[in-house]
């Protein structure tokens, strides 16, 4: 099942890879674009998935700024009946800066716990996730008139007490995504690469889907994540996203 699936969305991501649209939302992806949201929004995300189970609720209580919880449920066995247990994150985001056409930009995020594509195949543990702090910076890029939107996001973490010896060890940590609006905005095709490098490096995943955004306030997506080189990729996944009017603002909302 998994063969025919990787098959099916890896000829999506060629076809995306190889013609030229909105900033892309995280939603169940790891990357992530420049954009904070309206002062005062809440956004809520949730993701089930055969690896993977997410809850996530950010705020933008200030201008520019953004305010996330996240818990993720990891599931590694294929059996649903058990889990291998938890993480949480708690993040901010600034946007540093954004161009006049509101298509791309610069923003900086710095948190603590880690998200399940990070945490497998001799990555930190679920239990070490929450000792892990880290920084990234996204980074999106507006490309043939605004036809494909290329997010980067490099970044690094720090681990304390990893392992045996409980030491304090650190990583490299990448993910870039393109998205690519067809022939509608409701509708993209998205694919993304991402990993770690150091001493709590992880194997590289992809992950390839399509996103629907029939609304403001609702947006959709299915997607598929594997390993390059292993069997413990995520594999099927499905995600909303919701947003609220502007309600949650220190200050007052416009």
């Amino acid at each position: 099942m998994r063969l025919v699936l990787a098959k099916l969305f890896g000829a999506a991501l060629l076809a995306l890879c190889t013609v030229t649209s909105a900033p892309a939302l995280a939603q169940q992806f790891n990357s992530d674009n420049y954009l904070a949201k309206p002062h005062g929004m809440a956004t809520v995300i949730l993701t089930v998935g055969e690896r993977n189970n997410m809850m996530m609720t950010t705020f933008s209580l200030l201008p520019r700024w953004e305010f996330t919880v996240a818990g993720y449920l990891f599931d590694a066995d294929d059996d649903p009946l058990t889990a291998d247990g938890y993480s949480t994150s708690l993040y901010a985001k600034y946007m540093l800066y954004e161009n006049a056409a509101k298509t791309g930009g610069v923003a900086v995020k710095a948190g603590t716990g880690l998200e399940p594509g990070y945490l497998n195949n001799g990555g930190v543990a679920l239990k070490d996730a929450f000792q892990t702090y880290w920084v990234n910076a996204p980074v999106t890029l507006p490309l043939f008139g605004n036809k494909l939107s290329w997010d980067i996001m490099p970044g690094a973490n720090l681990t304390r007490e990893y392992g045996d010896s409980k030491s304090t060890v650190g990583a490299f940590t990448y993910a870039t995504r393109l998205a690519w609006y067809p022939a509608h905005p409701e509708w993209a095709l998205v694919g993304e690469v991402y990993g770690s490098e150091g001493v709590t490096d992880v194997l590289p995943e992809y992950r390839v889907g399509v996103r629907w955004e029939p609304s403001q306030h609702a947006v959709f997506a299915l997607s598929y994540d594997d390993e390059f080189n292993g069997t413990n990729g995520g594999g099927v996944e499905f995600g909303i996203m919701l947003f609220t009017p502007p309600f949650a603002c220190f200050g007052g909302c416009d």
